[in-house]
């Protein structure tokens, strides 16, 4: 895959991206002649933080290192000793991540960009990974495409690669990832058919007989019913259903047990006042109010297996539930404690959500260790030659 084409690698290498104090002293030591070599430390403080954005880095480097002189550019990539862990390493907190070497006026202005780099994917693995772990074997699906600039989606799939996830949904994506990008239907397609959810799967399969067809079920907030009449008209058309019922809400095939729940942890709480129990019982049966709204709300455990038991009845075993909205690693972990019959995870904000700093320091000057107070030298055995 490649990162950057002609017109960035030209803004890259005029400082156009570059904070301007990293600009203005590569100036000043390009006036003044000084061209010493300096070794600049990489680390980050989150321990077992997964390791991305290494492979653009040596891209970076490779194509922005060196100085123009008058409109000609003067590569010195070639004066660079880069020595780096690899992308998938997991990492330890405060780890030496990466050695730069080489006369720092060459790559001064490189500093903003390669940290923005790790930044970014070891953000985007670290998260990845970490909904594949709570997943099990359960794929995960990256559907980060509508909750971040979209100019981040190339080197994003990549890194969700690194991270485990099994599927992504972008052209865009497909770049770094390597494989074709999968979804459902919308939506908007559904609205567009009069909320006819049937119609819209049957027009998809009209027009992408080739592609697995995956009804999304939620339009009516029936779930199991909107499964059922899909699975019924289509057969072994439909690969699978996704659900996506918003958080707020809850679907209609469990609201009756909703109520009866409900009646229940009412009838708890007056018990507790009549019997003037200690307010720490009422905590307690407020408690468990809250967790019985949240345990139905959106898409939960029991929605599933009211959807899965229904398609099972009528003999659509094979036909697969995948589920999405507000997936977090913590929500799947419930979900995979308990058993659910889950084929596969879409998780969006989830996998961009949150920060993974990287920093930099010169820690040598021509071989002599000289670094900020805190920030010495610390050789990594693992480090490997990047360039």
């Amino acid at each position: 895959m490649k990162y950057f084409d002609e017109n960035t690698i030209e803004k890259i290498r005029r400082g156009y991206y570059t904070a301007v104090y990293f600009n203005r002293t590569k100036e000043i030591l390009r006036r003044e002649g000084n061209l010493e070599a300096a070794t600049m430390q990489i680390f980050q403080k989150k321990e077992g933080s997964i390791l991305g954005g290494v492979v653009e880095v040596r891209e970076l480097l490779n194509m922005a290192t060196g100085y123009f002189e008058g409109e000609s550019w003067i590569n010195k990539s070639g004066e660079l000793e880069v020595r780096s862990l690899v992308d998938g390493d997991r990492l330890d907190s405060w780890e030496t991540v990466m050695h730069i070497s080489g006369p720092y006026a060459y790559f001064a202005h490189l500093e903003s960009l390669y940290l923005g780099i790790l930044a970014r994917r070891t953000l985007v693995a670290t998260n990845t990974r970490k909904c594949v772990e709570a997943a099990g074997k359960t794929p995960i699906i990256f559907f980060g495409d509508r909750f971040d600039y979209f100019l981040n989606q190339e080197g994003d799939g990549y890194a969700a690669k690194i991270g485990g996830a099994s599927a992504i949904c972008t052209e865009a994506m497909e770049q770094g990832f390597g494989k074709e990008a999968v979804g459902t239907i919308p939506h908007a397609l559904i609205a567009l058919n009069k909320g006819d959810t049937v119609k819209a799967a049957e027009l998809f399969h009209k027009y992408y007989a080739d592609i697995n067809l995956i009804a999304l079920v939620d339009f009516d907030n029936d779930c199991a019913g909107t499964s059922l009449a899909v699975a019924r008209k289509l057969g072994k058309k439909l690969w699978g259903v996704r659900l996506d019922t918003a958080g707020e809400i809850i679907d209609k095939s469990i609201q009756n047990r909703h109520s009866d729940q409900a009646k229940r942890v009412e009838e708890s709480l007056a018990n507790a006042r009549k019997l003037k129990q200690v307010e720490r019982s009422l905590d307690f049966a407020r408690d468990d109010a809250k967790k019985a709204r949240d345990d139905i709300r959106g898409v939960n455990p029991r929605l599933v297996r009211l959807v899965r038991n229904a398609l099972d009845k009528e003999g659509f075993g094979y036909v697969r539930i995948v589920v999405s909205g507000g997936f977090y690693p913590e929500k799947i972990k419930i979900f995979s404690r308990e058993k659910v019959a889950v084929d596969a995870y879409g998780v969006g904000s989830a996998i961009i959500a949150g920060e993974n700093d990287f920093t930099a320091d010169i820690v040598k000057v021509e071989g002599k260790e000289i670094a900020k107070v805190g920030r010495e030298y610390k050789e990594n055995m693992r480090l490997r030659k990047l360039l």
